[in-house]
């Protein structure tokens, strides 16, 4: 993600969220950022380690993104996420058709 915005420092979803309460009081221009070639990136963030469940955190991204229109004029979407983690919770997005 920092390659497709030059370095620019990206604030996630879930840091976000925390910060103001919950992931309803986030607009969508303010974690998406357009990278090289009008690339949108967006980055949901997760909790720290050995506390709680990325893949929940995957999922309260993904829906905030469908919720705001996110997926709207897009030709394809890819997902970034951490291979080498031992958490059953990155099953959740696919078990719920997300990915």
């Amino acid at each position: 993600t920092r390659l497709m915005l030059h370095s620019k420092a990206q604030t996630s979803v879930l840091q976000l969220a925390a910060e103001r309460g919950a992931v309803e009081d986030i607009e969508l221009e303010e974690v998406m950022l357009t990278g090289f070639r009008n690339v949108r990136c967006v980055e949901s963030g997760g909790p720290e380690p050995g506390v709680g469940c990325a893949g929940r955190g995957i999922i309260a991204a993904i829906n905030f993104l469908e919720e705001n229109g996110a997926y709207q004029d897009v030709d394809f979407v890819s997902y970034d996420v951490l291979g080498d983690v031992v958490c059953g919770g990155f099953a959740m997005p696919i078990r719920e058709g997300k990915a």
